[in-house]
């Protein structure tokens, strides 16, 4: 039923239908400067009314000392692989008188091949010594020092490709090609090859002593 809306007193009094009786909702005003919510106040009711997401504050809550553990032990698979795939690239890149592109980026490989395998040998100390299971848990394991010896079997015979990189490098400096023989190719090949066998075998001798093989009776 229509609602009438009467206005005035008497005879001079007059009635409206509802209809006609707009609320001041319907037009909308904008809003003044001093009015308007300030950018804290926006943020405020931007936190009330989204909730922090309980996964970053479950990972705000982690101690200093577990994230700094992970960090070291990512930095220590991430130096791994970065040595593995950078002795796979130059496997496959070597050949008997590479062109100048070839030789170049051979030498960028190695060069990313040292740094990663130095930062591979330091965060593996920095692990046994503060961050890992204990020092005593990879001292007394056999299977640790077999580790450590592939690995520094491993750098001792990547230093021939090194410094066969190295004097090709003095050529490259003059604009000439290094002169690469069959044979010195093959010789390369047959290191690197040895090299990656020797890297491949680390990664399992490691599973296993998480595993606590290796470890003495108790």
């Amino acid at each position: 039923m229509e609602q009438i809306w009467r206005f005035g007193e008497g005879s001079k009094s007059f009635r409206l239908p509802s209809f006609l009786l707009l609320s001041s909702s319907a037009f909308p005003r904008r809003r003044s400067a001093l009015q308007r919510p300030s950018a804290l106040t926006r943020y405020r009711l931007a936190a009330t009314d989204h909730p922090a997401d309980p996964r970053m504050v479950a990972f705000a809550a982690i101690p200093t000392p577990v994230l700094t553990s992970a960090a070291v032990a990512y930095g220590h698979y991430l130096s791994f692989m970065l040595c593995f795939g950078a002795l796979l690239l130059e496997r496959f890149l070597i050949r008997a008188d590479p062109d100048r592109r070839t030789a170049i980026t051979m030498v960028v490989v190695d060069v990313v091949y040292g740094i990663a395998a130095l930062t591979l040998l330091l965060s593996g100390i920095a692990r046994v010594l503060h961050f890992g299971q204990g020092t005593d848990f990879y001292t007394s394991n056999p299977l640790f020092w077999w580790k450590v010896g592939t690995y520094l079997a491993v750098g001792a015979l990547s230093l021939y490709p090194t410094i066969t990189y190295i004097l090709w490098a003095i050529p490259l400096r003059k604009g000439e090609l290094p002169k690469v023989s069959e044979s010195l190719a093959g010789r390369l090949r047959l290191v690197l090859t040895v090299e990656l066998a020797g890297f491949a075998v680390i990664p399992l001798m490691a599973t296993l002593m998480a595993r606590g093989v290796g470890l003495p009776a108790a």
